[in-house]
Parts: C-alpha cells; structure tokens; sequence
C-alpha cells in the first residue's frame, strides 16, 4: 500500500523546446535501492500495523460472536476505510512532495486549518490530478471486492477455543509491538522519521524510504523541541548566542522599513545571481528585481532556513529559523517573540503587515499581532478599500498587481517612520496570471515562471508609483523569498539548491550597494540587518547576523531537512544529525553535493561545534519562552 515518490523534472536541449521527462532520484545504483527498500519494508510494515491496529484487534479477539454476519461486515467496513484513507495519503504526497521534498507530518493539518477555500483548491487539485482520483478509486474497490471474510466457524469445545484464540492474541499483539516499533528487543526505540536518514545518503532521499501515513503517525502530538546537553552554559554561549547588543556609539537613523516576502521567488529565476549559466546568456525571469539587485546590496551564496510559506514569515521577520517543524504549528508559537516591526514599534513606528489573502490564512495574521506588527491588511481590507472588485484569483486571495498597489495607496496614508511588510501570493500553485496577461511572460519548462515573471511585473509598477512619493528615498526596501519551488537545473534540486533565495537591501539614492561574494547570507539575516543599518540602540533576539557588521568569515546559514540539520560557513556545508556529522561539502565548487569530505577539513568540528551551540540555544529559548530581551 505504499507509492514510493519520485516527481518528474525536465531535462531540455537549451538550443531547441524540446525536452525530455525524468526522474528526480535518477542517479541511484542498485545498491542504493536495495539499501533504501530494506527500510522502506521496516517503515512501511510498521505503517500498516498502526493504520490496522483496530482491525487486528477486532479479528484476533477472543469471543466467539466476531465468526457472525454483522459484525465481519464492520471489521470489512473498517478495513477497507482506514486502508483507502492511508493510499490516498500516499497518492496527495506524489503531488505535494515535489514542493515541500519530504514527507507529509502531522503538522499539515494545523498548517491548513484556517483555510476557508480549502475545499474548492482540493477539489481543483483532484481535476487536475484526475488519474490520481481514479486510482483511489480503484483502490477502493479492489480492497471491497478481493476481500475475502473468513468462512462460518462452528464452536463445539469452548475451552480450546478459547485457549488457541488466546494465545493467537498474544503472539499477534507481540508481533504488532515489534513491527510498529521497528524492531522486537528492549534496546530498539520505536522508529521514527529521523531514523530513515540511516538508510540514504542524502537527505531529501528519505521521501523513497519513508511512507506518508507513517510520517502523519508518528508525529502527531509530538513534542517538537527537545534540549540537547552538548555543551554547559558557560561553553555554549562562548560558541553563540543569538542576544544582540547595541555598540556603545550608535546612533538612531528613523528610516521606514518596507520588507517584500515574495511567494517562491528562488534564487533559480534570477538572471543576476546566476551570471555563470548558458555561457552568460541566462537571463531569468525577474528582470526588475535583477535590476534593484544590481542597484542595491546583494549576495551570491543566500538562503532561506525552510522550505513552507510558514516558514518564511518567522524567519525574514523575527530571526527565527525551522528546526524540525514549522514555528507556527508548535507549543511555541505561544511564546513571546519580536520582530522588525515589534522592534521599531518601541521607536514611535507604525507598524503594519499586508497579505492578499482571507484574513486569518496560514496563520499569517496572528503571527504579525504577536510579533509586534500593530496592523493588518488582507483581502477584508482591499474589499473594502475596492468594493465591488472582481480581483480574487479563485484560489488564494487577490492578484498581486491589484493588492500591491493598494500597498503603494496604503503606505502613502502612514504616518512616518513606519515599518510595513508584504507577503506576496500570486507565485503559487496553480501557477495562474490574470486572463490579460496570459502568454505576456516567459513560460520556460516550469508551469511557475510565468508566475514569477508577473509578480515581478507588478513589483515594477509598484516601485514607478512609490518613487514618486516623498517617502520613497527615506526607505530601506528588502526583498527575499519566503521559500524555492519547482526546481528544475540539477545544481538547484540538492540540499543546498533548494533553500536558495535571494537577499537584498535596497535603499533610493545611497551607499547600500555591493555584490557580495564572501559573505554566507540567509533569512534570518535581515532583522539583525536592517536593525543594524538603521542604527538600533536596544538590545534583540534574532538567530542571524547583522551583514553589514559581521565579517565575512564569521557569517553562516542555517537550515534543516528530513532530520537532518544543515550549516554552511565558509566554502563548506555541513550536514548533522543531531549526534554525529553525516556529510561535509565544498558547496561552493560542489554544486551537485557529489563529493562527501567528511573527516577531510579542518575546520569541521569547529563548524560542528558552532551548529550544536545554535541548536542548543534555539531550543533552550523555545522551551523557556525567551525569545526577547527580559
């Protein structure tokens, strides 16, 4: 009962639109497969017994009346609905995965429950992936008719009966322990989905030997942040501390702050950051924001620190990354937290967040109140400001072009200074423009780049109507992605590839300029930045760095994938369990990841010990709830 994922990519000849469908997972060896099925049957059995527990139970029973009519008639209904549930997990996972690269947790049901329109996208989703709806159908069906009741027993020697019935409940709730835990000894911990990763060499390879119903199992109602004992205090905060704390000279500018989180705009669609493709010629498909990067102060190695829009906003706001699961959707989330906003709140600044979507989607709303951003425009508001509007997109919330000059509108309203952010929405599945822009963008090989290439239209005609306003040249503009999608060139679908987004401070008519390439930079960057940059007097919490005050040397990245923790600093990319280091790469040269220098460089246990420091402080913060200055 298990669809093993492997997403389909695009190998083209540049020189003609022809192309070629092939598998993600391409360059696996026999070996590798054999290694990763070995898993997979531990993984998969272990899910079948969780989803069959109750059937088990009820069939094993020792009571003469389960050989009646009516009630094998329940234990078939409940065989056949709990196993059809479990394949259609598996069959949505063969469409999300392409787009999150792991398996579905838990989490997603929190992740989605604010979504008032959430039943018409399924329902689109099941249109357009009509041969996935008929093979849950035919699944259904296959387990009603090739079900097979067992035959009439005739009781005549109850105390054998229920003799041989007990003991084949003993040995069945014996055998059910040891597959769901994945293994029968006192030694084994009940597997989870960490424990794939032992079976891959990579990463992202845990969606073959993982299922989704195990992955939804095993992590419900599960603690997310558990405190790791690598270091005492003293050590580790001499190795990291996420506190930043004012130099003693600083002086206060009151610029506004206007941060853009642009829905999947990877580092794969900029013309600018990929200088080196198709011998120069590359050109992208966001050519006005190539244009600001090239005016304004860029970096070529930057990355998100996850992989979800919910991700993004914790990260670009409040300097604070993923680690194992979405911030929004655990115990933490209750914490007190700031943000750019909740910062500059305490200077006099209004403070507002903008989303196009319903209020209240993905938790965007709730998340910009708590972390200091006082006001909220989304889709009430522009129906409001815009009664009567035919400007939803059927899917998600309202075009970008339209909600981003309500923005323009908007922000000329404030009062200055004021801090305001936007999170863009037109850029995502299923990657449609407005009926009048239709054929206007470059398409390329992926249904998103015209997309992309839209909102980045609608990006330009913001910017031509702010430049006018007398506002404009006293602002810090940052522009990032909240998260990559749809990769297509191999250099962008490694573990590092997929957390490539830009980064980029803009600021009309000043020295915020430079592309840099020294410098490892990544969302959880910008708070500490832009704080810095504006000359910020009161101490903050934020995971990142100030990129203007840090040396190069000194700055990293952060990420984390399949249970499996990432650091880049330097030339290098080290890859971490939680335990032990599993994999060192020179990132930078490397682009496949191909060669694995672990136990090579020097530098690894002093990247290794810098890493166990950040986790080790993130999860000391998020239990004790310290993620602002006391």
């Amino acid at each position: 009962f298990k669809q093993k994922t492997a997403y389909e990519i695009k190998e083209c000849d540049w020189s003609s639109d022809v192309c070629s469908s092939d598998l993600a997972f391409s360059d696996l060896s026999a070996g590798r497969i054999w290694r990763m099925f070995e898993g997979g049957f531990l993984f998969d059995t272990s899910a079948i017994l969780y989803t069959n527990l109750l059937y088990i139970f009820l069939m094993l029973i020792p009571l003469h009346y389960k050989e009646n009519v009516i009630y094998q008639k329940i234990t078939k209904g409940i065989f056949v609905t709990t196993n059809l549930i479990v394949i259609i997990m598996n069959l949505m996972d063969t469409v999300y995965f392409q787009y999150t690269h792991r398996r579905t947790t838990a989490s997603v049901f929190s992740e989605f429950k604010n979504e008032g329109n959430l039943g018409g996208i399924i329902g689109t989703e099941l249109l357009n992936h009509w041969y996935l709806t008929l093979f849950a159908i035919a699944f259904g069906y296959a387990l009603f008719k090739l079900y097979r009741k067992p035959k009439p027993v005739k009781v005549e020697r109850m105390p054998v009966y229920y003799t041989v019935h007990l003991l084949t409940l003993g040995l069945g709730v014996y055998l059910c322990i040891g597959g769901m835990r994945g293994g029968f000894t006192g030694m084994v911990r009940p597997i989870t989905i960490s424990n794939a990763n032992k079976y891959v060499d990579r990463p992202m390879e845990t969606g073959i030997v993982l299922n989704t119903p195990f992955s939804i199992f095993r992590t419900f109602g599960k603690t997310s942040f558990a405190i790791p004992q690598y270091f005492d205090k003293e050590k580790m905060e001499a190795l990291y501390t996420p506190v930043h704390m004012p130099a003693d000279s600083v002086q206060f500018r009151p610029l506004n702050v206007v941060v853009f989180i642009l829905e999947s705009f990877s580092k794969e669609n900029s013309g600018f950051l990929n200088e080196e493709l198709d011998n120069g010629t590359y050109k992208g498909y966001m050519p006005f924001l190539d244009s600001l990067m090239a005016e304004g102060l860029t970096f070529k190695y930057s990355f998100s620190n996850g992989m979800k829009s919910i991700d993004g906003m914790p990260s670009v706001l409040s300097g604070i990354p993923m680690f194992i699961e979405p911030f929004f959707l655990t115990p933490s989330s209750l914490n007190t937290v700031s943000s750019i906003g909740g910062e500059l709140g305490k200077k006099g600044y209004y403070t507002a967040f903008f989303h196009g979507a319903d209020n209240g989607s993905m938790g965007f709303e709730a998340f910009a109140r708590t972390a200091g951003y006082t006001n909220y425009f989304g889709r009430t508001e522009y129906n409001e400001a815009n009664p009567g509007n035919k400007d939803f997109d059927g899917h998600w919330g309202i075009w970008d072009e339209k909600f981003f000059q309500f923005f323009g509108n908007t922000l000329s309203g404030f009062q200055q200074p004021f801090a305001a952010a936007l999170f863009s929405l037109s850029s995502h599945h299923p990657f449609a423009v407005p009926a009048e822009y239709e054929g206007v963008f470059p398409k390329g090989n992926k249904a998103i780049r015209q997309c992309i290439g839209y909102t980045d239209h609608a990006l330009k005609l913001f910017f031509e109507k702010v430049s006018k306003e007398p506002w404009y040249k006293n602002t810090l503009f940052v522009f990032t992605a909240d998260h990559t999608n749809s990769p297509e060139r191999p250099e962008y679908e490694t573990e590092s590839g997929l957390f490539s987004v830009p980064v980029v401070f803009y600021q009309p008519g000043s020295n915020l300029k430079g592309f840099r390439k020294d410098v490892i930079a990544q969302q959880i960057d910008i708070m500490p930045t832009v704080l810095g940059y504006l000359g910020y007097d009161k101490p903050f919490v934020s995971f990142g760095c100030d990129l203007l005050n840090t040396p190069a040397e000194d700055t990293y990245a952060v990420n984390y994938i399949n249970g499996i923790y990432q650091f880049f600093k330097g030339d290098y990319l080290l890859q971490f369990d939680g335990r032990n280091a599993v994999a060192m790469y020179a990132f930078k040269t490397d682009k496949l990841l191909e060669h694995n220098l672990l136990g090579q460089i020097d530098v690894q246990q002093s990247m290794e010990d810098e890493l166990k420091a950040i986790i080790q402080q993130y999860m000391i913060r998020m239990n004790n709830d310290e993620l602002v200055v006391k």
